[in-house]
């Protein structure tokens, strides 16, 4: 990419050892492609969007990687949690045109958590930095500034 991407990525840390996995495959997918990118932690999902509207505001990012868990515990709040995170995160792509990766993670389990994350099984860190990175370039092929 043409004078390569700065990129924000978004970290709810709520399960930490699931965060660092996913982080760890955005890192890695980031800097083979020459981007830069700075690290910003948040407590959980519901966290990530007015995280990334904060930033979007700051106009120094080319695009956002969006990295969380939420499993399915014994009450309703999982449904909540993830349709209102991945609307927040939906909302910030198509209202501001926003190039994001979406890297939360939706889990009926710990153990397909840990198994979506990890750098050598799904990585999905690596994908949501992926698609992030094509988000950015669809940006510039129309010449779209901004956030």
């Amino acid at each position: 990419m043409a004078g390569g991407p700065h990129v924000l990525i978004v970290e709810a840390r709520f399960y930490t050892d699931i965060s660092d996995e996913l982080a760890r495959g955005a890192v890695a997918a980031l800097d083979a492609a020459g981007a830069t990118y700075e690290r910003l932690a948040v407590p959980g999902a519901l966290e990530i969007p007015a995280a990334i509207r904060c930033a979007v505001e700051s106009d120094r990012y080319d695009g956002y990687v969006a990295l969380g868990c939420i499993i399915r515990g014994d009450t309703s709040h999982y449904d909540y949690v993830c349709t209102e995170s991945m609307r927040g995160v939906s909302q910030m792509a198509l209202v501001h045109l926003a190039a994001i990766g979406c890297g939360i993670l939706t889990c009926e389990s710990r153990e397909q958590a840990v198994a979506r994350a990890a750098v050598d099984g799904r990585n999905k860190g690596r994908d949501a930095a992926e698609a992030c990175l094509a988000m950015v370039a669809i940006k510039r092929k129309f010449e779209i500034a901004g956030p």
